[in-house]
């Protein structure tokens, strides 16, 4: 199953809101329904919604074009950065929705000087480039991560949280990525994924994966996590994530904090893969990260099925934080950020830049 793909311009984005039960792909002909299919998860991992986010934007542009042909480039660079703020809002969390717009953004400004179709059609080569890159991308992060966790010199059992797979980027996933790099060297022995309340993302996504690459998974509910670390010899933790601080604070799908409380009860390693646009320098600390609150009746309900009465009190956060301290590794695509912090993330970076 492709995450999504350009065609004859338009997008086409594969509705993981009905996911495993069904493999719908919903048309985009236009940048708001690119908006709403990330608002909506239809779209979903941050790799992902920046590359969707991408080609909203490249479907703004042409739409200004066919609708304004006499737009001047001043203008139509007006009402491009205008687009841009509003589909910044689908999701708040997840810095690589802004990262791809500032990308195409700061492009087109280069470009002031040219014709408008010439704007346009450097951009839609631009997104379509993001694409690419986000595929090499989780080839190198799989391949340093894998390298890092081969060391324990053993078969592994591993635990993961949400979907950091195929289905949350462009290429063969993040934490996922690195586990099938440990499958195909035959060093995995088993994922323990958890189901992640209130939209299943691991149930209905990553076993899906998994098992359709015949890689052993077992399913279990988020509150079985404790247990399984001390009862299956579960031997580290990867995740993926949506912005990570400049201090390595990391924000992730919600439960991913207290799975890493977890691991290092148990004294377990828990690893974090995810590629340099997801980090977020301008922000000192997680504290600074924003947090989406997201529909009561995603936790009232169970894919549509009551659970609660209408009326219960419901606090649903999308993402929580895990502190840098309980993160034993960054795994990106330029190398392995062992022990992060400020001092180590920012060496990093002025190494690789």
């Amino acid at each position: 199953m492709d995450t999504l793909y350009w065609q004859k311009g338009s997008l086409q984005v594969l509705d993981q809101t009905v996911l495993p039960e069904k493999e719908v792909y919903r048309t985009c002909t236009a940048w708001q329904e690119v908006r709403d299919a990330i608002a909506v998860l239809a779209v979903r991992g941050a790799p992902a919604i920046g590359v969707a986010a991408a080609y909203g934007m490249v479907l703004a542009g042409k739409a200004l074009v066919r609708e304004r042909p006499s737009l001047t480039a001043a203008e139509f660079l007006q009402a491009f950065h205008a687009v841009g703020k509003q589909l910044e809002q689908a999701r708040p969390t997840a810095v690589n929705l802004h990262w791809a717009i500032a990308r195409l953004v700061s492009m087109a400004d280069t470009l002031s000087a040219q014709p408008v179709s010439c704007i346009v059609a450097a951009i839609e080569t631009e997104a379509c480039r993001i694409q690419a890159e986000d595929l090499e991308i989780n080839r190198a992060m799989s391949r340093f991560g894998a390298e890092e966790l081969l060391k324990q010199d053993k078969p592994l059992t591993i635990l993961t949280h949400c979907n950091a797979g195929a289905l949350a980027t462009a290429g063969i996933g993040t934490a996922l990525g690195v586990i099938r790099a440990l499958h195909a060297k035959g060093r995995l022995l088993r994922v323990y994924a958890d189901e992640t309340r209130p939209l299943l993302q691991g149930a209905r996504l990553t076993v899906t994966e998994l098992m359709a690459d015949h890689i052993p998974v077992t399913l279990i509910t988020d509150n079985m996590a404790a247990w399984v670390m001390k009862t299956k010899g579960v031997d580290a933790v990867i995740v993926g994530a949506d912005r990570i601080a400049a201090n390595g604070d990391t924000a992730n799908k919600i439960g991913t904090y207290g799975v890493s409380i977890l691991a290092k009860e148990h004294g377990i390693p828990f690893y974090v893969a995810a590629p340099l646009s997801t980090f977020d320098l301008t922000l000192a600390s997680g504290a600074d990260i924003p947090i989406e609150e997201r529909n009561a009746d995603e936790v009232r309900t169970v894919r549509g099925t009551p659970i609660a009465l209408p009326a219960t009190a419901v606090f649903n956060p999308a993402f929580d934080v895990t502190p840098h301290t309980h993160i034993q590794a960054i795994f990106t695509e330029k190398g392995v950020i062992r022990t992060p912090d400020t001092a180590h993330i920012d060496s990093f970076f002025r190494s690789h830049h």
